[in-house]
């Protein structure tokens, strides 16, 4: 016991540690004053869109209102079944800077978001290439502080991590779990200055690319199967010794993922086996790790452990505090980090059960990154068999 709360007071050590690095030093968008009137080259803004009538009109018209002035929007619709095309181009009004395509039939070994930026990619004629969600929301001078920052910091790739707007529970206790595993799990300047895959990371909800490293690294052909694509780019990049940079949104890119605990669920189960190299072992040891580290030092300390254990439970919510203050999270969820994990549990279970069931997870209506045959369980090989 002792042993494993020595492990645990390392690690937690660690994570604070990198915690407070990272907020000291990673850059946000806010601070970037936009690009000069010398130094404006034509971007174009990328928009994978699959039934995102909800949301696709705000997206468009925020778009639209940038200030910088050299840029093209180029939206996919991607076999939408709810009117998203129209109502993109309702909301552009005419405008000339955007145009809506038609995403072609999904080929075998393709995921169907990658498949998308394919073709917008095929389509782009900018010197920027931005893929970007449907569901993030810009503020006017976004796209200004965006190439700003890709020039400045000399960047091959650019990600932005957008500020996370949550509203129900699960939203506040899983959503921002991104932002502590990046400014807890990946020191800066090891992301930004060394070629290890291990701290290689990006964010797909916005991707910013000069557009002869996208083709330097095989562009979304290279990863048409990685249900992670985001952060396969992050390594493609390293590995041709081409410039990474991260940045925080900073409430000038934002995104509300999800609305509610099903859509939680799902959209995290989607990646977080294929974020454990699609192995169920290395998820089932992530998991009890959380566990061990989160979660048993409150067991401790109700069972006795004493200042030791107040100080492990310290460290923990400190660490997910300072995550969230410097992402614009609340910090009172921080106190509910245990809870936090439990759910995170429940999603890994839910994408376990997708893998051995089906042999991948599924998303709006498809299956995806399927890697293996679904395991046939004594139940259905009955069923199969009265049904013959």
């Amino acid at each position: 016991m002792a042993l494993i709360m020595i492990l645990v007071t390392c690690v937690l050590i660690v994570f604070a540690l990198t915690a407070i690095l990272n907020t000291l030093v990673f850059p946000r968008l806010n601070r970037t004053q936009p690009a000069s009137q010398a130094s404006q080259p034509f971007v174009s803004i990328l928009i994978p869109a699959r039934n995102e009538a909800t949301v696709i009109e705000r997206t468009v018209r925020d778009l639209l209102a940038q200030t910088y002035p050299h840029f093209e929007v180029l939206l996919l619709d991607d076999q939408s079944t709810d009117g998203t095309a129209a109502l993109a181009l309702a909301a552009g009004a005419g405008d000339a800077r955007l145009r809506v395509l038609s995403g072609s039939v999904l080929p075998e070994g393709w995921l169907g978001k990658n498949w998308a930026c394919h073709q917008l990619s095929q389509a782009a004629s900018g010197e920027l290439l931005v893929f970007t969600d449907a569901d993030v929301m810009w503020s006017p001078d976004a796209l200004a502080k965006l190439v700003a920052h890709m020039q400045a910091t000399r960047a091959n790739l650019l990600t932005i991590w957008p500020t996370q707007q949550t509203e129900t529970w699960t939203e506040r206790l899983v959503v921002p779990l991104m932002a502590l595993a990046i400014f807890a799990y990946l020191p800066l300047p090891l992301v930004h200055h060394r070629r290890w895959p291990v701290f290689a990371a990006a964010n797909g909800q916005c991707l910013v690319f000069r557009h002869h490293a996208y083709m330097q690294v095989g562009g979304h052909a290279a990863v048409r199967d990685h249900i992670v694509e985001d952060v396969a780019f992050a390594r493609r990049i390293k590995a041709q010794g081409l410039r990474l940079r991260m940045a925080d949104g900073a409430g000038e890119i934002a995104c509300r993922m999800y609305h509610n605990w099903d859509e939680v669920r799902a959209g995290f189960a989607k990646n977080i086996l294929a974020g454990h190299g699609n192995s169920l072992p290395f998820l089932a040891f992530s998991t009890l790790f959380h566990w061990l580290v989160f979660v048993a030092p409150w067991g401790w300390l109700v069972l006795g452990g004493g200042l030791w254990a107040l100080l492990l439970v310290i460290l923990g919510v400190g660490t997910r505090m300072l995550s969230a203050a410097a992402t614009g999270q609340r910090l009172r969820d921080a106190c509910w980090m245990p809870v936090s994990v439990l759910l995170m549990t429940m999603i890994a279970a839910q994408s376990a059960w997708w893998q051995v069931r089906y042999g991948g997870p599924r998303w709006k209506g498809r299956m995806i990154g399927k890697t293996r045959p679904p395991i046939s369980l004594p139940r259905q090989r009955s069923t199969e068999r009265q049904n013959a």
